[in-house]
């Protein structure tokens, strides 16, 4: 059999398994948005035949024997990364045992719902009995994942982060965490007070206003929806991308900027190669490349002077007067910094110290030093210690974010590592787009999105993620651009 034949069966069988891991996320999506409250038995159910369906294409041994016909093979570069990919997901895989990955996703499944009842109820006591079952089966797939010098928690970053270490990203965030705590203070000293949002902000309108952003920040709606859930988010791919955002009716920042976060992460979904759907070369670098979309999209441009320019108006236009209705008002109301206990909402300054916590914390989880029993404990101690804030309830401390109920151990430090990612490919746009600033006054992103795509979101996996970003900046990337351009910004905002 030639290798074009080869290749072709190879092909066929791992855009199954693309598909049917979409399949799983609009499942998720699906009880997010708009399964009824008695579903959540049956979805469980439903969940764990879609991992269990996936599982066994992972590990047909006809696919590790057509890796091994097809490795050394002459592919093209983009055929080379699917085989090399499918080895590994292989390999992954075959260590997992069928029950336990059927398991998992039945477990995360009703924990999501029980995670939504326990926030509402703001109780984490009803939480912690279907957490503790997620962890535990945590903690045996990390056992069952480590490979060679791996730790468990690393055996699962390399779900969304591959390649990348604790000893990295504890080193970066140790550099990271004393620049940013004397940056908070500093702003925390310097007597200035921001000008704030006043009134009521109606959902309609609010929702109105994030399918404006949504053409504006080029999103195919042809391709994609936005709706309402608890927990912003985004998932599916190429035709069919959905994402989420919440309302808050006395502060709109957070469903705008929520809105922007996700179309960053739609659009670069959106934005990757047709012609290899479903296959892994078809698909994001990784979550921080992901992260660095969304984050990119929401900060350093959707928080930016320039927009803000855009943005003010467009407010006024659906709200009338917000009590921040001058541009250079509405640019300092949007940039406040002030500790909160909210991550999805937290200023830029402090959202990296949100990250370091969970990280430090599911960490701790995966390998055993800390029990579901002492997380809401250890949470609000270590909050205390790293915003001078005691935690008032639950829904505002160990029970605000829907990761740790989803299985998603590992995935938390990406954002932190988007966040550096994206502080990086803001120099490199603002050096390949040399009218930036007026484009993004006038409201058109589209520069912005067609330099990504050719950048960043055509290449899918062609290259690992940090040398994705090296290629596009011209430089290895760093935290210091993060921490050069947080230190100008709020400098100037607070009079530092």
């Amino acid at each position: 059999m030639n290798t074009a034949t080869l290749y072709a069966e190879f092909a066929d069988h791992l855009r199954g398994l693309g598909a049917l891991d979409q399949v799983a996320g609009l499942l998720n999506w699906d009880q997010e948005t708009q399964m009824p409250p008695k579903g959540s038995a049956q979805r469980a159910e439903q969940c764990a035949a879609v991992a269990r369906a996936a599982h066994a294409l992972a590990t047909a041994p006809r696919l590790a024997e057509l890796v091994g016909l097809l490795e050394g093979a002459d592919l093209d570069p983009a055929q080379a990364v699917n085989v090399a990919e499918a080895g590994r997901i292989s390999r992954r895989a075959t260590r997992v045992p069928a029950e336990l990955a059927a398991e998992l996703a039945r477990a995360s499944a009703l924990a999501q719902t029980v995670w939504q009842t326990a926030r509402e109820s703001n109780s984490f006591a009803d939480f912690a009995p279907v957490l503790e079952r997620v962890v535990s089966l945590k903690r045996e797939q990390a056992r069952c994942l480590v490979e060679g010098s791996e730790t468990p928690y690393e055996a699962l970053l390399a779900e969304y982060e591959p390649g990348m270490t604790e000893a990295e990203l504890s080193g970066m965030f140790g550099r990271m965490r004393p620049k940013l705590t004397l940056l908070a203070e500093r702003i925390a000293g310097s007597g200035w007070r921001m000008p704030r949002f006043t009134g009521a902000f109606a959902r309609a309108g609010q929702l109105a206003l994030s399918r404006r952003l949504c053409d504006v920040f080029g999103f195919d709606g042809q391709a994609g929806r936005l709706d309402l859930a608890v927990h912003p988010s985004s998932s599916g791919s190429g035709g069919d991308v959905r994402i989420t955002t919440r309302v808050n009716e006395y502060d709109p920042r957070e469903c705008a900027y929520a809105t922007i976060h996700e179309l960053g992460h739609a659009v670069y979904e959106q934005g990757l190669d047709p012609a290899q759907a479903l296959l892994p070369v078809g698909m994001s670098a990784s979550m921080a490349v992901h992260e660095s979309q969304s984050r990119l999209f929401e900060n350093q441009l959707g928080r930016g002077r320039a927009f803000c320019e855009w943005l003010c108006p467009a407010f006024g236009a659906q709200f009338g007067a917000t009590g921040v209705d001058m541009p250079e008002t509405f640019y300092a109301a949007v940039n406040l910094v002030e500790p909160g206990f909210i991550r999805t909402e937290a200023d830029e300054v402090h959202y990296n110290l949100h990250i370091m916590l969970r990280y430090d914390l599911e960490r701790e989880l995966i390998a055993g030093t800390l029990d579901v029993a002492d997380l809401e404990a250890a949470w609000n101690a270590r909050f205390l210690a790293d915003f001078g804030v005691e935690v008032p309830e639950p829904r505002l401390g160990a029970l605000q974010d829907v990761h740790w109920s989803a299985g998603l151990f590992g995935y938390f430090p990406t954002y932190a590592l988007g966040n550096v990612y994206a502080a990086e490919l803001n120099v490199a746009l603002r050096a390949a787009l040399p009218g930036l600033d007026r484009m993004l006054a006038s409201g058109d992103v589209w520069p912005v999105v067609e330099w990504l795509r050719a950048n960043i979101h055509r290449k899918g996996r062609l290259l690992p993620p940090a040398k994705l970003i090296a290629e596009a900046c011209g430089r290895a990337p760093s935290e210091a651009a993060l921490l050069d351009y947080l230190g100008r910004k709020y400098g100037a905002l607070y009079t530092l």
